[in-house]
């Protein structure tokens, strides 16, 4: 189970992204992080797994304080933690192959990785990542020959490759159309029900959040406002709606349908 307790998170300027969240994900959830552009979201996702370090509060992982690591501890820590974003972040210029291939860093020799001196049984786990994700074929492409689709799809298979307890996907379907973001999804569904990987995912649209979710929170300015799971979202009244998104927002469908 993630525990997080009172977390909070001001930048140097001043911009308080996070204030006292407190929530818990059980093993195996998909929980959904909703709220507006700001809210918190990727914040929040960052700070889970340090790659923000957060002003105040704590974060438990099966009861380990994952606040308190740090050297050798947080990097045995960071290999379980699967991370899926929004632009990709992947090496233009290199192979998709090399591309998956990085997901294993943290388990080989530095040099030996930048040598590419990948071992057989490395390769092997790579080229069945990309066959989860269906684009085995492009194991040899650059991955800036690929669409946002297949790059977001290369991005799951290098997250596979730290053979995760857990992913957490900052947008990962917002800049893709509603056919793409629905088969992202899919994939990442289908990760937390067949491999029982805890999914934290941030996301705008409530067709998808009604789609996929098990559970959800929502972040206004930095503020736990809601809690709750798929069938208290396919609920949610117009007075609901606005506590998380404000007072100006309206009720959309972005055609995803459920």
């Amino acid at each position: 189970m993630l525990r997080v307790e009172n977390l909070t998170k001001v930048y140097e300027d001043g911009t308080v992204a996070l204030q006292d969240v407190s929530f818990t994900v059980p093993d195996g959830d998909f929980l959904v992080v909703i709220g507006l552009s700001g809210s918190g979201k990727s914040t929040l996702l960052r700070c889970i797994n340090r790659l923000i370090e957060p002003t105040e509060g704590k974060i438990y992982w099966n009861d380990i304080e994952i606040t308190a690591l740090s050297g050798e501890e947080l990097r045995h820590m960071r290999r379980r933690i699967g991370m899926i974003f929004q632009h990709f972040n992947l090496v233009k210029r290199a192979s998709v192959m090399n591309n998956v291939l990085a997901g294993r860093l943290g388990y080989v020799n530095q040099w030996r990785s930048l040598l590419g001196l990948w071992n057989a049984g490395d390769k092997q786990r790579a080229r069945q990542a990309l066959e989860r994700v269906g684009i085995a074929e492009k194991a040899n492409n650059r991955a800036s020959q690929l669409s946002g689709g297949q790059q977001q799809r290369v991005g799951i298979a290098r997250a596979l490759m730290q053979e995760p307890e857990m992913l957490l996907a900052d947008e990962p379907v917002a800049s893709l159309d509603p056919v793409l973001a629905s088969s992202i999804l899919n994939y990442l569904e289908q990760l937390n029900q067949e491999d029982g990987i805890t999914v934290i995912c941030s996301l705008h649209y409530l067709d998808l959040v009604q789609r996929y979710a098990k559970h959800v929170i929502g972040l206004r300015e930095g503020r736990l406002v809601y809690q709750g799971d798929r069938e208290d979202v396919r609920r949610m009244d117009d007075a609901r709606f606005k506590e998380i998104y404000g007072e100006e927002a309206v009720r959309v469908s972005a055609g995803f349908g459920e």
